[in-house]
């Protein structure tokens, strides 16, 4: 089977980026062909409470970071974006009647652009945390946790998060796996701290693990998983263990002062999970496991700090 269908453009990244990408991703599930009848409709009520500016352009423009499969990434073209946030987009704008336009910004920057309104919403795999929420509110979507990645083989025996103590770590910067390695760092002994190594984004990150320069890579589960099973990339990475370490809902962005929109897309996504696309997208995807029973706003601030 063939990627999946054409989705809404990210802008073109670097050929060095892409290039990198590619040895760290390659396509990825090549799944959307199988889909039945999209089962969400449009709502016209729905349609007429989104603000003024998006039912004008009938775009909604959505910050997307660096690829992260399979929550989205490139298809061989190198422009279009798939995987399982995009298709759930795809399925909010069919209930909404508008398109979900996805932005390539740095991770570092969702946040920034988004309070300016450069951006109308951020679906990254963004982490929802109390900190964040400070920043913006979050539509909660989905659930995953932290993984320990390592090469094939694990060569160094590493098996839980104590076992990085006295290792070189690889990490993208802004991340919640950055807050969790220095937390780890307080159970390490004297001169056995953990050397944490910050990086641009996830594939980077890959970079120094693939090449033996760092003995981990801690990113959310489910590109981990990915990782670790495509016939593209298991033979170069591994998971350390299946624990997946704090749990946490991914958040769709939106700004503090667009309630509006806000609420729109929390009853848009609500929509989508009641049609049955959603548990069909999240199944496509490999991805089940993390979904939510409804879509809830700042969730993630009310969890327990792990």
């Amino acid at each position: 089977m063939s990627c999946q269908r054409s989705r809404p453009r990210h802008a073109i990244v670097a050929g060095a980026v892409l290039f990198a990408l590619a040895i760290a991703t390659g396509c990825g599930s090549d799944r959307s062909d199988d889909r039945a009848t999209p089962a969400a409709a449009f709502d016209q009520a729905l349609h007429d409470r989104l603000p003024a500016a998006v039912l004008e352009r009938g775009i909604i423009r959505v910050g997307g970071s660096d690829p992260y499969p399979p929550a989205a990434f490139y298809a061989p073209d190198g422009r279009t974006v798939i995987g399982f946030e995009p298709d759930l987009a795809d399925a909010m704008g069919r209930v909404l009647g508008v398109r979900f336009e996805f932005v390539n910004v740095s991770f570092s920057d969702l946040l920034p652009q988004l309070r300016r309104h450069k951006i109308d919403i951020v679906m990254a795999s963004v982490t929802d945390t109390g900190e964040r929420e400070k920043l913006a509110d979050f539509v909660n979507y989905f659930q995953a946790g932290t993984a320990i990645l390592v090469q094939r083989g694990n060569p160094k025996g590493i098996s839980d998060l104590n076992d990085l103590c006295g290792r070189i770590v690889a990490v993208a910067e802004d991340t919640v796996q950055v807050d969790l390695l220095r937390r780890t760092q307080k159970s390490c002994d004297a001169g056995e701290r953990i050397d944490i190594r910050l990086y641009a984004d996830n594939a980077n990150a890959l970079v120094q693990l693939r090449t033996g320069r760092a003995t981990a890579v801690l990113s959310d589960y489910p590109p981990a998983v990915h990782l670790s099973t495509d016939q593209r990339t298991s033979g170069h990475y591994q998971l350390a263990a299946s624990t997946q370490y704090e749990p946490s809902p991914y958040g769709i962005a939106v700004a503090k002062d667009q309630t509006r929109m806000r609420d729109v897309v929390r009853d848009a996504l609500e929509r989508v999970m009641r049609s049955g696309d959603y548990a069909e997208v999240l199944q496509r995807w490999g991805v089940p496991s993390g979904a939510l029973e409804s879509a809830t706003i700042n969730a993630g601030g009310r969890a327990p700090a792990g």
